[in-house]
């Protein structure tokens, strides 16, 4: 966003990821909104406001619940689903009042779209387009989705709910189209593209774009990946990236996000973290501990952020690396910490049957 790329390229440095005018697909939901407009792209009914009277007047254009969006980046929390009309009003005074910063000097108001989320990348380097995996991310802060919007409390991948016909879908109607209309429009796009996704009875949606490999997401895609990832990048970077293949262990990975207490409000600091690695780590190796906000303070590992710690564990199935994930969550010490406990859920359940 802040255009390291563009320098870079300039002084002939080879670089995954995209320019800072390609960046605004993430860096501005009204912007790609628009694109979704221009390429024909399926996506929810939207309106783009400038203003909070502006706002308010356009909720009338929508039935509840109301989806409302920060247009630019707010850590992965400037998203509110309010179930009310006053609801969506209360919230829409605090994004216009600063709640989110810069982030909410514009808000999208968006059509609630019903179905089921999953999340869709792929690595491109403006012209060629590698597809890269699937996942599904678990994003309210509660057990059952409830609660507020979080960066993230957990994922897996593969999601099956993506079906070979629907990942192909995605690349035919949403993928390509943006590819093809960036690069038309003067910005080619080169890096990941991360399709957040909406399976409604029509077909899949766009619901937004990541530039980035995402968080929890990297962490599952990256447990699964077999290919070297590097050689991968530059030939992306260099423009090389036809003929390229991503392999992926059959294997599904699941990471278990542990949060401080507080969050996504304001999380609890300086919480002691006891690792207890040789339980969490057992079953050689089958589960890992990515650090994520942690610090070191006297020799004692510590919470310093909001979600701070993502357990990881592979099975060969949701169930299995569920069971394996948890497992390892529960030989922590982590007493200012929590977690969901049903992250997988969805495929669990169609397991089961």
């Amino acid at each position: 966003m802040d255009g390291l790329a563009d320098s870079l390229r300039e002084g002939g440095t080879a670089v995954f990821g995209p320019s800072a005018a390609a960046a605004q697909l993430e860096g501005s939901k009204g912007f790609t909104k628009e694109l979704c407009d221009r390429a024909n792209i399926p996506t929810a009914g939207y309106v783009r406001t400038t203003s909070l009277d502006e706002a308010e007047a356009a909720l009338a254009r929508f039935d509840a619940p109301y989806v409302l969006k920060a247009d630019g980046l707010a850590a992965g929390k400037g998203v509110v689903i309010a179930e009310t009309r006053a609801e969506a009003e209360a919230a829409l005074a605090d994004m216009f009042g600063g709640r989110f910063g810069a982030a909410g000097a514009e808000v999208v108001i968006e059509e609630f779209m019903r179905g089921e989320e999953a999340s869709f990348f792929a690595i491109t380097d403006g012209t060629a387009i590698l597809p890269f995996g699937t996942a599904q991310d678990h994003k309210r802060v509660g057990e059952g989705d409830t609660g507020p919007n979080t960066g993230g409390m957990g994922a897996y991948s593969p999601a099956p709910v993506l079906t070979s016909e629907l990942q192909a879908r995605v690349m035919e109607e949403v993928i390509k189209p943006t590819v093809e209309t960036m690069r038309a429009e003067g910005m080619p796009y080169s890096g990941v593209l991360y399709a957040g996704l909406m399976l409604t009875e029509a077909g899949p949606k766009l619901i937004e774009y990541n530039c980035r490999f995402g968080d929890p997401e990297c962490q599952v895609l990256m447990t699964r990946l077999t290919s070297d990832l590097a050689e991968i990048m530059l030939a992306c970077a260099k423009g090389e990236l036809a003929g390229h293949e991503a392999n992926f262990s059959p294997a599904t990975a699941m990471t278990v996000v542990m949060a401080a207490k507080g969050y996504p409000g304001t999380p609890e600091k300086g919480g002691r973290i006891d690792l207890g690695l040789a339980e969490a780590l057992r079953d050689g190796g089958a589960a890992k501990v990515f650090h994520a906000g942690t610090a070191m303070v006297d020799g004692q590992l510590v919470a310093n952020g909001g979600r701070v710690l993502n357990v990881t564990a592979k099975g060969m199935s949701a169930t299995e690396a569920q069971k394996t994930a948890y497992g390892a969550v529960d030989a922590l010490d982590f007493e200012s910490g929590f977690c969901r406990r049903d992250i997988g859920w969805r495929e669990v359940e169609r397991e089961a049957k």
